[in-house]
């Protein structure tokens, strides 16, 4: 039994977690309040935590620099690998809870059973504050119970407060479906409540050498790499070499000087930090000494290296990009006919941060188009911010909300009084979505069965069917009878051969005022999406 947390603990914690989350992945990923076959909690949970062992893994051999401990080098690499790798709402959440807990244990020498507890709840503060609209039977309710647990056991007892938090956070799991009705309609418990708990149970059992028993949770009953044009610089250079650089403020000075004698556009911007992560950018003709001018100052990674020959020019507007994330290669070939630069569905909060990096702009508009990637695209644009990248996120909700806000671009307005014209532009389109159901369950539209037709308006069930083209009728219907001018019409990889020409021609009949664009989308699990404006 261990009676403080070291950094050997901390990767044997990272270790183990990621075992835990991924045994239980499918199961967490079945955890889902919709019957529609895209729950992906387990798997974000499992992408995110390989990230922050990824992190721990390339620094085995670090120690921390000044006044850093130990155990605290080893959790903020492990945050910031979370972080980096963090992929849908659970994944962004349990980065700040790493964060959180990162920077309260870290900042003592010595993690006994009260410093675990204070950990804890500046772990809750953190993932409280990373959600706009916090809701209680989630994960956040189940951090903030282990949080309780282990303040009430009012211990420095190491493992005690970590039972205690384990314990607390399996019993307010379990309440989740009182506090969340579409939990209870489903039966089920909250899915990232339920991988916080296996963290948890993996941190006991590396503090004690036994795995907690407990019994399986039952509800209570109630895209390609984008390319940048050569934006500054003699048509001297060849090679456009970025990297980012974990180094000392003294050494990144003297690298100034080598890349400086090497090229031209020469960029480095810190996080602020005396010993921090850097941004650089130079264009040279010698890619091997620049990368190796990074190696002498310390530890590059994320390198990108451009042949500005290779170049195809991307639309560029006034130094400003757009990045939008799409799963479908229809869906992903419109956007780019937009001038945007597409990353596939479910991206991390890296691959938001490279896709942002590689459009050359100063100024970005990034549109995640899925209620799931909006605090990945927030999270993304901090950090980009960090890296001197102005990014504004504008909540689409669906492929059709982000074609309309695209739609509505001005290069000659200034760039913020342009996104709120895009964000107004998706916010007055109304959009459906039409699948299949793959399993039981009770939604507000009545109870459906495996294999119905349901169709989701702006994220609620509001009609259930067996036959496809006429629920996509019956959507688009309902959604003209409040108004609309234009309907847009994407249709899926599952959808069959004629549906979008029977719903364009039952438009025709029915709303001959009303404009119809259709495009072949091929997003899975959805064969129609349908946008009114």
């Amino acid at each position: 039994m261990l009676d403080t947390l070291d950094a050997a603990a901390v990767r044997r914690w990272c270790a183990d977690g990621l075992a835990a989350l991924k045994r239980h992945q499918t199961e967490i990923d079945q955890l889902n309040v919709y019957p529609v076959p895209d729950g992906d909690t387990g798997t974000n949970l499992v992408l995110t935590l390989t990230s922050a062992q990824q992190a721990l893994g390339m620094d085995l051999d670090t120690l921390p620099d000044g006044e850093a401990t130990p155990h605290g080098h080893a959790l903020r690499l492990m945050a910031r690998g979370a972080l980096l790798g963090a992929r849908g709402n659970s994944g962004v959440i349990l980065s700040q809870i790493l964060r959180g807990f990162a920077d309260a244990a870290g900042a003592v020498p010595v993690v006994r059973g009260r410093a675990l507890a204070a950990a804890l709840r500046d772990a809750t503060a953190a993932a409280y504050a990373a959600v706009a609209r916090p809701v209680e039977g989630t994960l956040l309710t189940v951090v903030s119970a282990a949080a309780a647990g282990a303040e009430r056991a009012d211990s420095d007892d190491l493992c005690t407060v970590a039972g205690a938090a384990a314990g607390e956070a399996a019993a307010a799991l379990t309440r989740t479906p009182e506090q969340l009705p579409a939990l209870a309609r489903a039966g089920v418990v909250d899915a990232g409540g339920r991988g916080l708990c296996l963290l948890l149970d993996a941190l006991v059992e590396v503090l004690t050498g036994e795995r907690p028993v407990r019994a399986a949770p039952v509800a209570r009953a109630v895209a390609p790499p984008a390319t940048a044009v050569r934006e500054t610089g003699s048509e001297r250079y060849a090679y456009e070499v970025q990297f980012l650089l974990d180094a000392g403020r003294d050494a990144v000075d003297r690298m100034r000087g080598v890349l400086a004698d090497l090229g031209d556009s020469l960029v480095i911007v810190g996080d602020g930090a005396v010993e921090g992560t850097w941004n650089v950018h130079v264009h040279v003709n010698d890619v091997g000494a620049a990368i190796e001018a990074g190696v002498d100052a310390g530890r590059p990674h994320r390198i990108t290296v451009t042949r500005f020959a290779d170049q195809v020019p991307a639309p560029a507007v006034n130094g400003r990009g757009a990045v939008v994330v799409a799963s479908g290669a229809g869906i992903a070939e419109l956007f780019r006919g937009e001038g945007a630069t597409v990353v596939p569905g479910n991206p991390s909060t890296g691959e938001l941060l490279d896709a942002i990096r590689a459009t050359g702009a100063a100024r970005v508009v990034v549109l995640p188009n899925d209620p799931n990637t909006q605090a990945v695209a927030s999270a993304a644009a901090k950090e980009a911010h960090r890296l001197g990248v102005k990014v504004s996120v504008v909540p689409t909700r669906s492929p059709v909300q982000a074609l309309a806000a695209l739609a509505v671009r001005d290069p000659g307005r200034r760039f913020e009084d342009d996104v709120i014209a895009m964000a107004e532009a998706a916010g007055a389109c109304r959009y459906a979505e039409v699948c299949h159901a793959s399993r039981e369950a009770l939604t507000v539209a009545g109870p459906g069965r495996p294999g119905d037709v349901l169709a989701l308006v702006e994220g609620e069930v509001h009609l259930i069917g067996a036959d496809l083209v006429d629920t996509c009728v019956a959507v688009v219907d309902r959604m003209l009878g409040g108004g609309g001018e234009l309907v847009t019409l994407i249709s899926g990889a599952d959808a069959p051969a004629g549906l979008v020409d029977a719903v364009r021609a039952h438009v025709g009949r029915r709303w001959p005022f009303v404009e119809v664009h259709a495009y072949a989308g091929g997003q899975p699990h959805y064969p129609l999406l349908v946008g009114v404006e």
